[in-house]
């Protein structure tokens, strides 16, 4: 059985290493990794899974990020490893961790990614939004956590103010 909780300091290097497994080699030069710089994720929506071993199963992440002077949750990255790819984990921690994001008044959550994948969490192109090249501006989607949370919403993702 997996559990899904909470991620907490301990967990941090053990998530990294997941993350250096699941992605590419260079994977911090994307132009979401320098957005994140120097910027805790969201603590309430880092969640990570354990198998019945202890063992990590899988991860995801939030960060804010500013979006016209607004703030915005990005996520990602999520990840699952290897050997419980196909059993839905990945799934469980995007629904679990947007429902956590939503319980707790965030408004709005953008990603990267490929949108026939996230279309099934409700997630939809966002066309007035861009972010720091070189991303494919294809791939910026967006998903409102309350109606009307990404109306006016429109420029550059650039850092949170901190």
């Amino acid at each position: 059985m997996i559990e899904l909780r909470q991620e907490c300091s301990e967990d941090w290097w053990e998530v990294e290493a997941l993350y250096d497994l699941c992605f590419a080699p260079g994977r911090e030069a994307l132009s979401s990794y320098r957005l994140r710089n120097n910027i805790p994720p969201v603590e309430q929506l880092s969640i990570i899974a354990r198998d019945e071993e202890n063992i990590l199963a899988g991860a995801i992440r939030y960060w804010p990020v500013d979006v016209g002077g607004k703030q915005v949750l990005l996520l990602g990255p999520v990840a699952v490893h290897p050997t419980h790819q196909g059993e839905g984990l990945g799934g469980s921690l995007m629904r679990h961790s947007l429902e956590v994001a939503r319980e707790t008044g965030w408004g709005r959550v953008m990603l990267v990614g490929d949108e026939p994948y996230y279309r099934r969490f409700g997630f939809v192109k966002l066309d007035d939004v861009t972010m720091p090249p070189p991303t494919n501006p294809e791939r910026v989607l967006g998903l409102e956590l309350q109606t009307g949370a990404w109306e006016g919403i429109t420029g550059t993702v650039d850092k949170a103010r901190q």
